[in-house]
């Protein structure tokens, strides 16, 4: 599926981007892959994990997706983009609202633009469980990419160039994640671990999971669609004492723009919601209507349309992860 073809991934020396690039160089024989991202050292360093081999089809592209011109020049000749940059920590967000703004959504405007000019024919741009029912400034900024790129099949006239986005929870052994906030405080010999609150729940992807699924989404896409893997929740409580079961956990409080539960589906959506088995689809509602019938057309061959009333939140999901399946997890991550 990914033979033969020019690979481009924004903020590709993050988690996602360096699995992602590992495992597309080991499975499969793109013609070339382009890491474009704004660190130099973070590129460095990421070179020294590949073989002389492997750094034959791979180009390092130092830009900022905020950079249109440097954009345009990254993407000639690329066939398929995944869009993973973004500034990702909720609080310096929320402290630094602008920037966040220049890079989520400017930067989301800037690849749909450069994309089209440069006739890319698929782009994939990952989401966040918090781009549902926004209550941060992080999940605002990627709902309204979200619904740029979605709105970006309305431009590319009849060039074959297609958006659609991918949206998933928690990554497990991704860079900032909770498991490894405890372990840096296990390492530190902590008496306790901090719980925001005892009732918080998660959905939870690893990162190898979550590679597999945009790569099957690239084959599956039609242009406008949002996709949503089905995935366990796991309790935040359970996560601790998975990791620490001779530990105390102490209530430290929510912090501003966290929310208790997770959504990936709000009721709101459940109306252009199809259940496909390992994953739901969102249809467009800024599709011209002749592609949007013909989307849902499509989907109900696979699946059937969630109930009105439907939503798919963390805390009323039916998979759930026990603490012993959580640490077969890690150690499968840590290999």
């Amino acid at each position: 599926m990914l033979d033969g073809l020019n690979i481009l991934v924004t903020g590709g020396t993050g988690s996602f981007g360096k699995k992602f690039i590992k495992k597309i160089i080991n499975q499969y024989n793109p013609s070339r892959v382009v890491i474009f991202s704004r660190d130099e050292f973070k590129q460095f360093e990421m070179a020294k994990e590949f073989s002389k081999k492997e750094l034959k089809k791979i180009r390092f592209f130092i830009g900022d997706v905020r950079d249109l011109a440097r954009l345009n020049i990254a993407l000639k000749g690329v066939d398929l983009v995944v869009h993973a940059a973004a500034l990702k920590h909720v609080e310096a967000c929320e402290y630094n609202p602008v920037e966040a703004i220049k890079t989520n959504i400017i930067g989301a405007e800037n690849v749909i633009n450069s994309s089209i000019h440069n006739k890319v024919k698929k782009v994939i741009a990952l989401s966040t469980d918090k781009a549902s029912n926004p209550i941060n400034l992080y999940g605002a900024t990627k709902l309204c990419s979200d619904k740029l790129f979605i709105a970006g099949n309305n431009l590319v006239g009849k060039q074959d160039t297609k958006f659609s986005v991918v949206r998933y929870g928690n990554v497990l052994g991704s860079r900032g994640s909770v498991i490894e906030t405890f372990k840096n405080l296990l390492n530190e010999n902590t008496s306790y671990l901090p719980i925001t609150d005892p009732r918080m729940t998660r959905f939870w992807i690893t990162l190898d999971k979550g590679v597999d699924f945009v790569i099957s989404c690239f084959g599956l896409m039609h242009g406008g669609e949002i996709y949503i893997p089905k995935l366990p929740s796991m309790k935040i409580t359970d996560l601790a004492k998975a990791l620490a079961p001779q530990l105390p956990l102490k209530t430290v409080g929510i912090r501003a723009g966290e929310k208790l539960h997770e959504s990936m589906i709000t009721e709101e959506d459940a109306k252009k919601t199809i259940d496909i088995g390992d994953r739901f689809v969102i249809m467009p509602t800024s599709y011209y209507a002749f592609n949007e019938l013909k989307l849902e057309k499509l989907y109900k061959k696979r699946g059937k349309t969630v109930a009105d009333d439907f939503s798919y939140t963390s805390d009323k999901n039916d998979d759930w992860i026990s603490p012993k399946q959580l640490l077969v997890l890690i150690d499968e991550i840590e290999k």
